[in-house]
C-alpha cells in the first residue's frame, strides 16, 4: 500500500502559514469540541480527545491539505441518535459505547476501502444528503433549547421532542441561560459581520486578519465565563474537566452490545465519508489538488479507529474549520499537526479554564455554526427541476425530524433507489425520423423529420436489463397492433451501454413475436461492447433476414432499396 499525504514533500515557505492556520483552528476547535461532546451526550473530555489522535491519523494518510478532521455537529447528533437506542445518555458505560461506535465506524470505512467503495461516490443522491443535513441542522438547534432554557429536556428521541417538552414546562424556564444564549448568538453574528469590515480597512497581514475575524468563539467563551464568575450567575456550566492524556485502550467489545451498533455505525460511516469527501472536493477545485476517494476512506478509517482507542467519539471533516484552514493560508496537514500539539497542551494543562464556561454560550456557538447547514433552497430547487428529487429531499427531511437520523438516511436512500428503478423500468423510447438533407435522426414529436412508411424506427434511451425488458416488448407489440402497416422495426441502440441476460432474452422473444406477425426486426448503431455481448448469443443468426446496421442511415437506405427492388419484381 502506498501512503499518500500532504506532509511530504514540504516547502519551508509553508511554515508560517501552517503554524498560523493551526493556531486559528485551535481557537475555534477548543469550544467546538466541548460543545459537540455535550451534543453527543458525552463528557467534555471526549470532545477534546476527538481532536487529538484523529488529526494525526488523517494527516498521515489523507490527501486533502486543508480538510480539518475532528468532532462535527452532524456526526455528534448521529452519535447521540445511534447510541440512544442502545444505552441511556448519562449511563456509566455511555462513553465506552461512544468509543465502540467510533471503532466500528472505522472498521466499516476500512471495509469500504478494501472493496474500493471510494469510486462509488454517487450512490446516495445529493437530495438525500441535503435533506438529511437540513433536518439534522434543525434537530441540532432544537437540542440546544436544553441549555438556552435551563430545562432538563431528555436527550434522544424524535427531533421535535424539545419543543413538546418546552411547551409543557415553559413556566420553569430560567432567565439567565436565556439571556446568555441570546447574547451569545448576537455576539457571534455581530462579530462575523463587523470584524471582517474593520480588518479589511487595516494594514494587516492575511494571517492576522483571519485570526481576528475568527476570534468570535474565543471572545464568547471568555466573556461568558467572566460573566458567570464575576456576577455569580446561577446557570449550568461545563464544570471541571479532567486533565490528562486519554487512556489508550480498545473498548471491551464483548462486554458491550456491539451487535446493536452494526447498522447505525454503517450508516454513520457513509455519512462521514460523503460529507468529508464533499468538503475536500469543494476545496480541491480551488487548490488544483486531486482528492483520492479511496485513500480518503483509509484516512477516515484510521482517524475513527484512533478515536475509538483514545476514548473519543466518531469524527469527520468539518466544513467551517476546513474553510478557516483555507482562508488562513494552510498549505499542508502540518497545520493539523500544529492543531494537535496545541489541543494536547489544552488537554494536559488548561482544562481548569472551562469550569465557569456556561453551556448556554456553547449552545449559541452550535446554533450559529449549524444554521448554515439548513439548505432549504436545495429542496425547492430540486422540486422545481424534477419533482421526484424534491420528494426524496422532503421525505428524508421529514423522516429525520419525525423519527431519527439513521431512519431518515435509509428512507431517503431507499426512496431514491425505488424512483430510479421505476424510472429505468419505463425507459424513454423515442420514435425517430430523418432530418431533411442530413443523416441525423431525431424524435418525431420534437422535430420536423421524414419517416419511411411501414418502418418503425425507435431509439431506446436506457440500458436494456431485467427491470425494463418487458416494457420494450410491450411497447413494440402495442405499436404494431395499432398500426398494421408496419412490417419493419429498427431498434437504434445509441443510448444502450449494457444488455444483461434478461435484456438479451427480451430481444430474442421480441424477434420471435414480430416474426409471428410477419414483421422483421433489425438493429442499428449498437455499441461495440454491446455487440460483443450479443455476438456471444444466437440472436444475430436468429435475426435473419433481419440485419445489424452500422448506422441508422444505412438501415433506412437498405430497407428503401429492398422495397424498391420488391416493387420492381412485382411490376415485372
Amino acid at each position: 500500500m502506498k501512503i499518500t499525504n500532504t506532509l511530504v514533500p514540504w516547502d519551508k515557505n509553508w511554515l508560517l502559514p501552517d503554524i498560523t492556520s493551526g493556531l486559528i483552528v485551535t481557537i475555534m476547535l477548543v469550544p467546538q469540541a466541548i460543545a459537540y461532546a455535550f451534543l453527543a451526550g458525552l463528557p467534555p473530555q471526549a470532545g477534546l480527545f476527538s481532536a487529538l489522535l484523529p488529526l494525526i491519523a488523517y494527516a498521515i494518510l489523507g490527501t486533502s491539505p486543508t480538510l480539518a478532521v475532528g468532532p462535527v455537529a452532524i456526526i455528534s447528533l448521529l452519535t447521540l441518535s445511534s447510541l440512544s437506542g442502545v444505552v441511556s445518555p448519562g449511563a456509566a458505560d455511555y462513553p465506552a459505547y461512544a468509543a465502540l461506535l467510533a471503532l466500528l465506524t472505522g472498521a466499516w470505512l476500512l471495509v469500504f476501502y478494501a472493496i474500493g467503495l471510494g469510486s462509488w461516490t454517487s450512490f446516495i443522491s445529493h437530495s438525500v444528503v441535503s435533506g438529511f443535513t437540513s433536518a439534522a441542522a434543525i434537530v441540532i438547534i432544537l437540542s440546544q433549547l436544553k441549555y438556552f432554557t435551563g430545562l432538563d429536556i431528555p436527550k434522544g428521541g424524535p427531533g421535535w421532542q424539545p419543543l413538546t417538552y418546552l411547551s409543557a414546562h415553559w413556566q420553569n424556564i430560567q432567565v439567565v441561560p436565556v439571556i446568555l444564549g441570546i447574547s451569545g448568538i448576537f455576539l457571534l453574528l455581530l462579530w462575523q459581520k463587523v470584524a471582517p469590515r474593520i480588518t479589511h480597512r487595516l494594514p494587516l497581514a492575511d494571517g492576522i486578519r483571519t485570526l481576528i475575524n475568527r476570534l468570535g468563539a474565543l471572545v464568547l467563551i471568555l466573556s461568558g465565563a467572566a460573566a458567570v464568575w464575576f456576577l455569580s450567575l446561577e446557570t449550568d456550566t461545563v464544570g471541571t474537566v479532567p486533565q490528562g492524556w486519554p487512556d489508550m485502550v480498545i473498548p471491551d467489545i464483548m462486554a458491550l452490545n456491539w451487535e446493536a451498533l452494526l447498522v447505525p455505525s454503517a450508516a454513520l460511516s457513509l455519512i462521514i465519508f460523503l460529507e468529508s469527501l464533499s468538503i475536500a472536493n469543494t476545496m480541491a477545485r480551488d487548490q488544483r489538488r486531486r482528492i483520492l476517494p479511496n485513500n480518503e476512506l483509509l484516512a477516515l478509517s484510521a482517524a475513527n479507529i484512533a478515536a475509538g482507542v483514545s476514548q473519543a467519539m466518531p469524527v469527520a471533516g468539518g466544513f467551517g474549520r476546513s474553510m478557516v484552514m483555507v482562508n488562513s493560508g494552510a498549505r499542508s496537514q502540518w497545520s493539523g499537526v500544529v492543531t494537535f500539539i496545541l489541543m494536547a497542551s489544552v488537554s494536559l494543562m488548561a482544562t481548569d479554564w472551562f469550569e465557569y464556561l456556561p453551556k448556554a454560550a456553547l449552545g449559541a456557538l452550535i446554533v450559529v455554526a449549524t444554521w448554515p447547514l439548513f439548505r432549504w433552497h436545495d429542496g425547492i430547487k430540486a422540486w422545481r427541476f424534477q419533482r421526484s428529487d424534491g420528494i426524496v429531499w422532503l421525505a428524508t427531511f421529514a423522516t429525520v425530524l419525525v423519527i431519527n437520523a439513521e431512519t431518515g438516511i435509509l428512507a431517503g436512500a431507499a426512496l431514491s433507489l425505488v424512483i430510479y428503478l421505476r424510472r429505468t423500468s419505463q425507459p424513454h423510447i423515442a420514435e425517430i425520423g430523418q432530418l431533411q438533407g442530413s443523416e441525423q435522426f431525431r424524435n418525431v414529436l420534437r422535430h420536423k423529420v421524414r419517416t419511411v412508411p411501414g418502418v418503425l424506427l425507435i431509439r431506446v434511451d436506457e440500458n436494456l436489463y431485467f427491470a425494463n425488458s418487458d416494457y420494450l416488448i410491450d411497447y413494440v407489440l402495442r405499436r404494431i397492433t395499432d398500426d398494421r402497416t408496419i412490417h419493419q422495426v429498427i431498434i437504434v441502440g445509441t443510448a444502450i451501454n449494457h444488455v444483461d441476460f434478461c435484456g438479451l432474452e427480451a430481444l430474442e422473444l421480441l424477434n420471435e413475436r414480430l416474426r409471428e406477425e410477419s414483421v422483421q426486426l433489425h438493429l442499428a448503431e449498437f455499441k461495440g461492447p454491446v455487440m460483443d455481448q450479443l455476438e456471444n448469443s444466437s440472436l444475430i443468426d436468429d435475426l435473419y433476414p433481419g440485419r445489424v446496421f452500422f448506422t441508422t442511415a444505412d438501415a433506412i437506405r437498405y430497407l428503401q432499396r429492398q422495397e424498391e427492388e420488391s416493387e420492381e419484381h412485382y411490376t415485372i
